[in-house]
């Protein structure tokens, strides 16, 4: 399939309506995080229905997609490389050039769906049996989506009860000044809570007076309101 391809079946379910909608969901105004980005109205269910439909869509197009300036073909080219990585019939040779494919184009992650919908699936899962460097290299960049990447793809480890470099980075992240990063440590942090929640208790006592109001009031969403009492008046 080619790019052009793909697109044409984006634009055919696209609406306008959903396009206004979209674009002020996602912060596309002057100074926001979303700054330009443009839409053609399609929402998720149906980009993943395409994308599955073309998930033998070969790299070069796939590049042509992320290149676009609309946000579902980025999208759509994203959800076939996760489509892609997760077939069981790939070879590993395979799964490592989706994965330096991804790492290429990451810039192009450039919003937050982009990045959660993606990275665990494709950098967090490539890296469960490899050094992890990486994630600590891109939560010191200084491009948000990145650092969202490096914090998001520990969901993948979290998954099989590997918390560490979950709460490691969510220590080096703690004063990052974007609400967005807060929202991301948080809801990691709750999914450490969801597999052991003395871990995250044990990292909270630490923490919580550190960690910005956000991210403790995701992390705490499924405690017991004392608990969370507790917790939210230590800040």
């Amino acid at each position: 399939m080619t790019a052009a391809f793909i697109l044409s079946e984006l634009q055919s379910v696209g609406t306008p309506e959903k396009a206004v909608h979209l674009s002020r969901f996602f912060k596309t105004g002057p100074g926001q995080y979303g700054e330009g980005d443009q839409f053609l109205g399609v929402v998720v269910p149906q980009t993943r229905s395409i994308a599955k439909a073309n998930k033998a869509t070969p790299f070069d197009e796939l590049q042509l997609l992320l290149d676009s300036p609309w946000h579902e073909a980025r999208l759509c080219a994203l959800l076939i490389l996760v489509y892609r990585f997760q077939d069981r019939k790939v070879m590993p040779e395979e799964r490592e050039a989706i994965f330096r494919f991804y790492l290429k184009n990451m810039r192009r992650c450039n919003n937050w769906d982009l990045v959660d919908l993606t990275c665990r699936d494709i950098v967090g899962e490539y890296l469960v049996d490899k050094d992890r460097s990486l994630l600590y290299r891109l939560a010191e960049s200084e491009n948000l989506w990145e650092q969202r990447i490096s914090i998001v793809s520990t969901w993948a480890f979290i998954r099989r009860n590997d918390f560490g470099d979950t709460l490691e980075l969510s220590e080096r992240l703690i004063d990052h000044k974007h609400d967005l990063m807060h929202k991301a440590v948080g809801w990691m942090l709750r999914e450490v809570g969801k597999k052991e929640r003395q871990t995250l208790t044990d990292f909270l006592e630490r923490n919580a007076t550190r960690l910005p109001r956000t991210a403790l009031r995701y992390a705490i969403e499924h405690y017991p309101e004392p608990e969370r009492q507790y917790f939210l008046k230590k800040k």
